[in-house]
């Protein structure tokens, strides 16, 4: 597979996805629609695309390592790293192929910008991954490369990650990032954090929407914002921290709010941008 420029692609959006709790999108729930919303938006997002992704590029909040890490095995296997839940649940299947050249162009861009990361081919696709891309693209017949986050969840270096890898985007690569908007488990279910998740929601969808500059600033500040740390407690912000790269790899384009809900008390929200 290629991924340098063709005339045949166009740019592809950069997107902030929620991947919902464990894997609730194949298993009976209480309320039994309560992920439905969610499930119904990830599996429209092909058809918000300009054209078929070449492949694609997650970066999930369940993958983290001392300095960037990227698949790159031609087969990756499945890490049903979600504990407690039904056996069928373990035995779910998402075959799709990994991309080692996508892999080695992620690798050197990042380490080109100063970025120091590591190649891991043992290393299989979480549910951050494989459980929205299952919705998503349920046939798995588009590569898939991961992307881990930073032991540190530096706000600047996950927005400066992003920067150095915008231009996948002209090659026909589609950028995710797989997280939360809100992610308390203390907070879930809990209507004492339905206002103050949404004013971080909103605190989010004005963010993401004006230039690059002013959001790279507000984003790298992010524990500042109303509520933030009630919506993400520090140090445990890996939920939001995809959002960041999805920021970097954005460039100017602006984002805007293209899922948003109310679930288990809490507002839930996408991102687009491009």
């Amino acid at each position: 597979m290629s991924v340098h420029a063709s005339n045949e692609s166009v740019t592809q959006p950069v997107l902030f996805i929620p991947h919902g709790g464990g894997p609730c999108f194949f298993m009976d729930w209480q309320p039994a629609d309560m992920w439905d919303g969610m499930a119904v938006f990830l599996a429209s997002i092909t058809t918000r695309l300009p054209e078929r992704p070449k492949a694609i590029l997650i970066i999930s909040g369940h993958w983290q390592t001392a300095e960037f890490g990227i698949t790159a095995g031609a087969k990756p296997d499945l890490i049903y790293d979600y504990y407690g839940f039904p056996k069928h649940t373990y035995d779910l299947t998402y075959p799709a192929s990994g991309a080692p050249v996508l892999s080695e162009r992620v690798s050197k861009m990042l380490t080109e910008a100063g970025i120091a990361n590591t190649q891991d081919a043992a290393r299989g696709f979480d549910h951050g991954v494989f459980i929205p891309l299952k919705v998503m693209l349920p046939e798995a017949d588009i590569p898939v490369v991961q992307m881990s986050l930073r032991n540190d969840l530096d706000p600047k270096a996950h927005l400066a990650a992003g920067q150095a890898l915008q231009a996948l985007r002209q090659e026909g690569v589609l950028i995710i990032g797989s997280g939360m908007s809100f992610h308390n488990m203390r907070g879930y279910g809990d209507t004492n954090f339905t206002a103050p998740s949404e004013v971080f929601d909103d605190w989010l969808t004005d963010t993401v929407a004006t230039d690059a500059e002013t959001r790279w600033s507000a984003l790298a500040n992010w524990s500042e914002a109303p509520y933030a740390t009630a919506s993400h407690p520090l140090g445990a912000e890996e939920h939001l921290l995809p959002l960041m790269v999805a920021v970097g790899a954005a460039g100017n384009d602006k984002g805007y709010k293209v899922y948003s809900e109310q679930v288990l008390k809490t507002q839930l929200s996408a991102f687009q941008f491009g």
